[in-house]
């Protein structure tokens, strides 16, 4: 990867297609030169700069064009901008020809086209992001739904930074602590109490294994969460799977047991990005391919991140003793339950249930009645049962996730050391500095140019 800061770099910023406004983005010391020939300001002294950002109206000229267009030139003229360097953003009239000749115009006097990612990089090697924040970056971009989005702007705030920082800070102060002792060995002077030492190491490998079961219970947490719709046969199931997943065809039938195979579907729906699941109808005592299903659709329950169990407001008194007593078996099977009372189209009397237990809502698939609140209801369980602590790790999974892992075996090493009579203070040192290196790795105070290969070739251009 190229590294090189000198080269003024322009691109793109804005999303490929025609628009009210379009952006092209500059950055690198020659920003001024670049623009100097073309840009005409209507305020003559916008080049004499206050060390301030600023924002100056005026007109492109584009000689290849044969053209004018007015402009907008917003200005970071030093290292407090995003990249550490100073930014031009051209806002211009969204047409894709004309950002194409602009920046045309733009590479022709001198700016160079930008790589993927390489303003975030360039903010990154200014100090300006660490390597987790550079990534968030991109979960930003990426964030499917309001959940991922508030985790990406939870990262990029510094959110696991700073308690991996934290981490870091500890583990220094622990080895400067160590290497104190064996300056002084001779002098039998113990900088730290051995009792102490294996406490602290302990402490730092159960924060980090932690991390790392956060990351194995989402490994998939920038995928769709899931939501399985569970209850007896003909309850509105797939009436509600279709309504949902709008390009999805369910077999409805008033006959029972119309649906025995799960079907699956992406849903976004009302802010919300899920894969939704219907499973075949609850039997008390299945036989035959109803008992496969079954055990299929445990399955499906175990790995959901909540359940609909869909009760339907036409149940007469038998059926709803047989529904209270499957749905309570559920409970054991499924980290959240959500009962939805369906087919309320088809009711005198809304069904009443326990709220002090699960909540309950009450809907029509046909109709729409209801859905709104389900919605809701939905989007705060989503955001219970995936909960923050798991997703802010999702975003950057893959590679924190091998860093930790060797975090967690390094500090193993040096707990087990602390804990022997046999070793040396310098081999327990020797471990913590191992995982001092993996934690630099994940943070970008240390890395190589695979690492940021890695990162931020994932970016588009532009970013």
């Amino acid at each position: 990867m190229d590294l090189s800061l000198e080269a003024t770099i322009a691109a793109l910023a804005s999303p490929p297609g025609s628009a009210a406004r379009g952006i092209v983005r500059l950055s690198g010391d020659g920003v001024r030169d670049v623009l100097a020939g073309w840009f005409e300001p209507n305020n003559r002294d916008c080049w004499q700069s206050n060390g301030f950002a600023s924002v100056h109206a005026g007109v492109l000229n584009l000689p290849e064009a044969r053209t004018a267009i007015p402009v907008e030139v917003h200005l970071w003229p030093n290292r407090w901008s995003y990249t550490g360097q100073p930014i031009a953003e051209l806002h211009l009239p969204g047409s894709p020809p004309l950002l194409e000749a602009v920046l045309a115009e733009a590479h022709r006097r001198g700016a160079r086209p930008a790589r993927p990612g390489e303003f975030t990089l360039r903010a990154f090697l200014a100090g300006r992001l660490d390597l987790l924040q550079a990534e968030a970056v991109l979960g930003v971009i990426d964030a499917h739904d309001h959940s991922e989005l508030q985790a990406a702007l939870a990262q990029l705030a510094g959110g696991l930074s700073g308690r991996l920082a934290e981490l870091r800070h500890d583990l220094l102060e622990l080895l400067a602590d160590l290497e104190a002792g064996l300056d002084f060995i001779e002098e039998d002077i113990e900088f730290v109490d051995r009792c102490e030492l294996i406490g602290r190491i302990a402490e730092a490998r159960r924060f980090v294994e932690g991390l790392l079961q956060q990351s194995s219970d989402r490994m998939q947490s920038r995928a769709r969460a899931k939501v399985v719709l569970a209850g007896l046969p003909n309850a509105g199931k797939s009436t509600l799977f279709n309504r949902l997943a709008s390009n999805a065809s369910a077999l409805v039938s008033p006959r029972e047991g119309t649906t025995r195979d799960f079907l699956s579907a992406p849903v976004d729906w009302q802010g919300l990005s899920f894969e939704l699941i219907d499973t075949a109808g609850w039997e008390l005592d299945p036989t035959g391919i109803a008992q496969a299903a079954q055990h299929q659709r445990v399955d499906q329950l175990r790995d959901a991140d909540v359940l609909l169990w869909c009760s339907s407001a036409t149940l007469d008194p038998p059926q709803q003793e047989l529904d209270e007593q499957l749905f309570a078996q559920t409970q054991a099977d499924a980290r959240c339950v959500v009962r939805v009372v369906t087919q309320i189209d088809r009711r005198v009397v809304v069904r009443e249930s326990d709220d002090t237990v699960q909540p309950s809502v009450a809907i029509s698939a046909v109709t729409g009645e209801g859905l709104d609140d389900l919605a809701e209801l939905l989007r705060s369980r989503l955001a219970t049962s995936r909960g923050p602590g798991r997703q802010w790790l999702g975003m950057t999974a893959a590679r924190c996730r091998e860093s930790l892992a060797a975090v967690a075996a390094s500090l193993a090493r040096a707990e087990e050391a602390a804990e022997s009579d046999m070793t040396g203070d310098e081999l327990l040192a020797i471990d913590i500095r191992e995982a001092l290196d993996h934690l630099g790795r994940i943070l970008g105070a240390v890395y190589t140019d695979d690492i940021l290969d890695r990162v931020f070739s994932k970016f588009c251009i532009g970013k």
